[in-house]
C-alpha cells in the first residue's frame, strides 16, 4: 500500500509542478511582488484557470479521495483539512473569474496542492517497508531433493513431493530439503540461519537436522521426520506473520494537529461569517473574509513539519551506518525503556578467537602462538582460523610446518623444525597421556567456568617415522604439553560503550541467546548487562520481548538471525545488523547497515533529536495561524488593521520557510558515542587510575 501511495504521489508531484508554472508567471499578486511581467496574448488572461482546474483534478483530487475514510470516522486528519482548504481556494477562484473580487487564490491553490505533494510522497517514502520477510524464509528451503529408491538410487524430486520417513541425500554443501533425522553420515551443518549461533553443529547417526540449514563437508543421508508446514523453517514464518500482525498502529502527531486545526478553521469562519454579517451585512466582503480565514488555515508549514524532518533524519541515519524503514518505529525509539540484544554476532563477533593463554615455565606466549599458528597452517577449522588471527594480530611469523595430519575428534598434528607438535582439545592429552601441569589445569577450570573451549599445544622432542605408527595414531613417547588457549566467541569492542551509552540515556539492556546459562552469564557480567535470557530457542525468542513488552516496557530488539525475525517484529522498534541474514533485514524496522552495535545509540539519540523538531516545526506551523487566522477573520479591523489574502498568502510561505529552515538545523545533531574513560586500546575494560 505504501509503495503504491509513493509512486502516485511522485508522479503527480513531478506534472503537477510541471503544470504549475505557467500559473505562477500569470499570476498578478506574484509579479508585483518580484517585479516581473510577461508577455501576454489574446487568451492569456485563461492561463490560470485552466492550469488550475487541471492542478486540481490530477493532483488535488486525490487528497478529496483519501479525506472520504476520515469524515466517515468522525476523525478529521490532514486530509480533510489539505481537502477543505483546496475545495474553497478551488471554489472561490473560478467565481472570481465570473464574480470578479480583489483576488483570486488560483497560484496559491496550486502551490498547496505542490507542497502537499512534495511532502506526502517523502513521507510514502519513508514509511514503507517492504514486507518479504516470509518471502525470504521460503528462500532458504531448496526447491529440488534427492531421494532415494528402494533400491538404493537417487532421484531429483520437487521437495513438495517429500514425505514422512523418505530417505533423502544430502551432498556436502547442499541444503537440508526437510526437518529429520540422520541415518547415515557425518558432517558439520551449518545452522547460523536459524539458530543464529556461528558455530557448526556436528551430526551423525541419529541427531536431528533443520531443513533450510547447511551441510558442510560430509554427506548425510536423512530420514525425513516433518514437511510443509510441519517444518521448524514453517513456524518461524508462521512467527513472523503473527509478530508483524501484531503491531499496533500509532496515531501520527502532525495529522493530530490537522484534526484540531480543521476544527479550529471552522469555528473561527463560522464567527468570521457572524460577526461580519452583523457588522456590514451579508455582502462580497463577508464571503471574502471567510474564505481568507478557510485558506490561510491550510497546512502549508504543517504538511512539511513531519516529512522534512523526516527526510533529513532518514539522510543522517544513512550516513551514520542506519537504514530507516519504518518513520513510526523511529519516532518510538526515543522512548524505548529496554532494548534487548542477541548475543552472537551483535554484542560478540560471531566467531571464535583466543581470549586469553598460558604457557609452562620457561615458554614465551608469543613463541608458544606462532607454534600453534604453524601447526594449523593448513586447517580451515574454527580455532585453526582463531589461532592464526591471533598470531597475525601479534604480527608474528610462524615457523614452516610439514607433514600435516588431522587426528579425528582429537586435533591436528604437524612437523615443526625437527619436533612433531599437536594442537587439541582435552581428548588429545588422553591419547598422549600428557600431564597437565597445576597452573594450566587451574587456567582450564577458570576458562571452563567461564564457558570458553580450551585447547592445548603438546610438542614432542624426537621425531619418529611415519612407518613406525599406524595412521591416525598419535605417539606419546616423550611429549611436553606448552601451552594452553581459551577460545570463546570474542566479544565485540564497541560492546563496552553501547552498554554504558545507553545506561547514560536511562535504557535497560537485555540479552538474548541459544547459549548456555554460564555462557551467557560470563558476556553479561563482563559488559554490565541488566537481564539475561539465555537457553532460549528459536520458537521462543519473540515471547522474550512480549515478557518484557507485558511489564509495560517498550522494547527494542537487536539481532541478525532468522530465529530473531519473530523478535524483531514483535518489538517495538527492530533493529537489524546489516550483515545479517536476509529475513532478518526485512523483518526489521532499522537496519546497521555498517554492522556496528554503536549505531543503536547513535538511533536513539537521533530519535529523541528528530521528535523534538518535529515538536517544534509543529509550533511554527500552528503558532502561524494562532496569529493568521484571527488576523484573517478580521479581529483588528476596528483599528484598520485587515489581513488581505495576499499578505495571508505571504504569511502562509513564510511559515512554510521558517519550518523548513528549522528541520535543516537537524543536521547538527551530535551523534557520537563517547570512549569509555578506563578502556583499554583492547576495547576491554581496564581499573581506573
Amino acid at each position: 500500500m505504501h509503495e503504491g501511495h509513493e509512486q502516485m504521489f511522485r508522479r503527480r508531484f513531478f506534472v503537477s509542478t510541471l503544470l504549475s508554472i505557467p500559473v505562477l508567471l500569470y499570476s498578478e499578486a506574484l509579479q508585483g511582488w518580484l517585479g516581473f511581467s510577461v508577455p501576454t496574448f489574446p487568451g492569456s488572461e485563461w492561463i490560470n484557470p485552466v492550469f488550475a482546474i487541471i492542478v486540481f483534478a490530477y493532483g488535488g483530487v486525490p487528497f478529496l479521495q483519501m479525506a472520504v475514510p476520515e469524515l466517515k470516522d468522525r476523525a478529521p486528519g490532514m486530509m480533510t483539512l489539505i481537502s477543505m482548504a483546496i475545495v474553497v481556494a478551488f471554489v472561490y477562484s473560478l467565481a472570481s473569474v465570473i464574480f470578479p473580487t480583489e483576488s483570486a487564490f488560483f497560484w496559491e491553490l496550486v502551490t498547496l496542492i505542490d507542497i502537499m505533494l512534495l511532502g506526502h510522497w517523502i513521507e510514502m517514502r519513508s514509511v514503507r517497508r517492504a514486507s518479504s520477510a516470509v518471502d525470504e524464509l521460503a528462500k532458504l528451503m531448496p526447491d529440488t531433493a534427492e531421494r532415494i529408491t528402494d533400491d538404493g538410487e537417487t532421484e531429483e524430486v520437487p521437495v513438495s513431493d517429500l514425505t514422512e520417513d523418505d530417505l533423502v541425500l544430502v551432498r556436502p554443501g547442499a541444503s537440508v530439503p526437510a526437518d529429520g533425522v540422520v541415518d547415515e553420515g557425518d558432517s558439520d551443518v551449518n545452522e547460523s540461519m536459524i539458530t543464529g549461533e556461528s558455530k557448526p553443529v556436528s551430526k551423525e547417526p541419529g541427531d536431528e537436522v533443520i531443513g533450510g540449514t547447511i551441510n558442510g563437508d560430509g554427506s548425510l543421508r536423512v530420514r525425513v521426520g516433518a514437511t510443509g508446514e510441519e517444518t521448524t523453517l514453517a513456524g518461524i514464518m508462521r512467527l513472523v506473520e503473527d509478530a508483524q500482525q501484531s503491531k499496533s498502529q500509532t496515531q501520527v502527531l502532525a495529522d493530530r494537529a490537522a484534526g484540531w486545526l480543521f476544527y479550529v478553521a471552522l469555528g473561527a469562519a463560522v464567527v468570521t461569517a457572524i460577526a461580519w454579517t452583523v457588522a456590514v451585512s451579508f455582502d462580497a466582503t463577508v464571503i471574502e473574509r471567510v474564505v481568507t480565514v478557510l485558506v490561510i488555515a491550510c497546512p502549508h508549514a504543517l504538511g512539511l513539519a513531519i516529512p522534512l524532518v523526516v527526510a533529513i533524519n532518514t539522510s543522517l541515519a544513512a550516513r551514520n551506518g542506519m537504514l530507516v524503514r519504518d518513520r513510526i518505529a523511529m519516532e518510538d525509539a526515543r522512548n524505548l525503556d529496554a532494548i534487548i540484544f542477541d548475543k552472537t554476532g551483535t554484542l560478540t563477533e560471531g566467531e571464535h578467537g583466543v581470549v586469553d593463554m598460558a604457557t609452562v615455565d620457561g615458554v614465551d606466549e608469543d613463541d608458544a602462538l606462532a607454534l600453534a599458528a604453524a601447526v594449523e597452517s593448513d586447517s580451515e577449522h574454527m580455532i585453526a582460523r582463531a589461532i592464526r588471527e591471533a598470531a597475525d594480530d601479534r604480527d608474528l611469523t610462524p615457523p614452516d610446518a610439514t607433514d600435516f595430519e588431522a587426528i579425528k575428534g582429537r586435533g591436528v598434528r604437524a612437523n615443526v623444525e625437527g619436533s612433531e607438535v599437536y594442537v587439541g582439545g582435552p581428548n588429545l592429552l588422553t591419547q598422549l597421556e600428557s600431564e597437565v601441569p597445576d597452573h594450566l589445569q587451574r587456567f582450564a577450570d577458570e576458562a571452563g567456568q567461564n564457558a570458553q573451549t580450551v585447547v592445548y599445544l603438546v610438542r614432542e622432542g624426537e621425531r619418529s617415522e611415519p612407518s613406525e605408527r599406524a595412521s591416525g595414531e598419535a605417539e606419546s613417547r616423550g611429549s611436553e604439553l606448552v601451552a594452553a588457549f581459551a577460545m570463546a566467541d570474542v566479544i565485540r569492542e564497541e560492546s563496552y560503550r553501547v552498554v554504558d551509552a545507553l545506561h547514560g540515556l536511562g535504557v535497560e539492556v537485555a540479552m538474548l541467546t541459544g547459549d548456555s546459562q554460564d555462557v551467557a552469564d560470563a558476556v553479561a557480567s563482563e559488559l554490565g548487562i541488566d537481564t539475561v535470557f539465555a537457553e532460549v530457542l528459536p520458537e521462543d525468542k519473540d515471547e522474550k520481548v512480549q515478557e518484557l513488552q507485558d511489564q509495560g516496557k517498550l522494547v527494542g530488539m537487536v539481532g541478525d538471525g532468522v530465529n530473531d525475525a519473530p523478535a524483531l517484529t514483535r518489538a517495538d522498534v527492530g533493529i537489524a545488523i546489516g550483515s545479517g541474514t536476509d529475513v532478518a533485514v526485512q523483518s526489521a524496522d532499522v537496519i546497521l547497515v555498517q554492522n556496528n552495535p554503536l549505531d543503536v545509540v547513535r538511533l536513539v539519540k537521533l530519535s529523541k533529536a528528530s521528535y523534538r523538531k518535529m515538536q517544534e516545526n509543529i509550533v511554527w506551523a500552528a503558532g502561524y495561524n494562532v496569529f493568521a487566522i484571527p488576523l484573517a477573520a478580521g479581529v483588528l479591523a476596528p483599528i484598520g488593521v485587515l489581513l488581505s489574502p495576499a499578505v495571508g498568502a505571504l504569511l502562509m510561505s513564510l511559515s512554510t520557510v521558517i519550518v523548513a529552515i528549522n528541520a535543516q538545523l537537524l543536521r547538527r545533531t551530535d551523534l557520537t558515542v563517547p570512549d569509555l574513560p578506563t578502556m583499554s586500546a583492547s576495547g576491554r575494560a581496564q581499573p581506573s587510575d
